[in-house]
């Protein structure tokens, strides 16, 4: 009976080296994975592409047409304009969430009483659904019966059309925009001061800098690569916002608040030209990537001239 019992535990000790090198397997845990990625993103990006290449309209047959889909959008007037629109409510809707952001962060860095209240109720706008802002903010803009002219009738300005006006559309929305994704901005950037040393600080004092020298040659510097990181978010957001625009304009009056998402979705549902809608989608997520690596890019360089001026 020992006997076995010692061939027993001699064959485990010998088997015991094999199973310790054989390499563990993964692919249970990996092929979900790689199903769902090539069935929710890779699939559809490859069909979209492939249907930029096709005249389809919906109930009629598909028809290669190569790259008459693309060669069409400089010549279209409508896409022109939805980018120029897209483009500068794009650059206002980072503008000034990144100023007003970080003046905000600044402010609620300090120590006063009431602080933490007031950085709850800041971020308030940025937790409410995109519907339910757009129609406050659709009342606050009546020409007759909103909050706004009433404000600035108390300061003896005229009132305004704001959102039903060319002239005004984009600059109003992109006021929706700032009043909600300010928050996000100040969170991220007083992150990164809260992450600063307090020796830099320490010095100016004693070399006596005001508080703006110490936020124009400490602070700003130092969290520069969190602007940049607030940027690109809000760039990404931005730039693909639709939600807000539609439910408060449709992209009017007539079109002059049509970004591309939005033209995107006349063409494809609207006018139901699927091809060219698809072919608008191509351009426009080269256009999100073309953005976002200009931001990083920038981002890199700020980050190396931020070491070079340390050494």
């Amino acid at each position: 009976m020992s006997t076995i019992v010692e061939q027993a535990g001699a064959a485990a000790e010998a088997a015991a080296p094999e199973r310790m090198l054989r390499p563990p397997s993964y692919w249970p845990f990996v092929v979900p994975a790689l199903v769902t990625v090539l069935a929710v993103i890779i699939f559809p990006w490859l069909f979209t592409i492939w249907m930029s290449f096709q005249e389809w309209k919906v109930g009629a047959p598909t028809t290669f047409v190569g790259l008459s889909n693309y060669l069409r959008l400089p010549a279209d007037p409508r896409f022109v304009e939805a980018v120029g629109h897209t483009l500068s409510y794009t650059a206002l809707s980072v503008l000034l969430p990144l100023v007003l952001g970080t003046f905000a962060a600044v402010l609620f860095h300090a120590r006063f009483p009431g602080r933490g209240l007031l950085r709850a109720l800041f971020i308030m706008p940025m937790m409410a659904t995109p519907v339910a802002i757009a129609l406050v903010w659709t009342m606050m803009f009546h020409p007759q019966l909103g909050i706004l002219n009433y404000l600035l009738s108390l300061v003896g300005l005229p009132p305004q059309l704001w959102v039903f006006h060319p002239g005004t559309v984009i600059p109003s929305l992109v006021l929706v925009e700032t009043w909600q994704w300010t928050p996000l901005v100040m969170l991220i950037v007083l992150g990164g001061i809260a992450s600063l040393p307090t020796e830099p600080y320490e010095s100016a004092q004693i070399d006596g800098a005001s508080t703006w020298q110490m936020f124009r040659y400490i602070t700003l510097p130092l969290i520069m690569p969190f602007l940049f990181i607030a940027a690109m978010i809000r760039a990404i957001d931005a730039i693909k916002s639709f939600d807000i625009i539609f439910a408060i304009t449709q992209g009017g009056p007539g079109s002059a608040s049509e970004t591309i998402n939005l033209y995107l979705y006349s063409v494809a549902f609207v006018y139901y030209d699927l091809g060219y809608a698809s072919a608008i989608a191509v351009v426009f997520f080269a256009l999100i990537v073309a953005l976002t690596a200009l931001l990083l890019v920038l981002r890199r360089r700020a980050q190396w001239n931020a070491l070079g001026s340390d050494t």
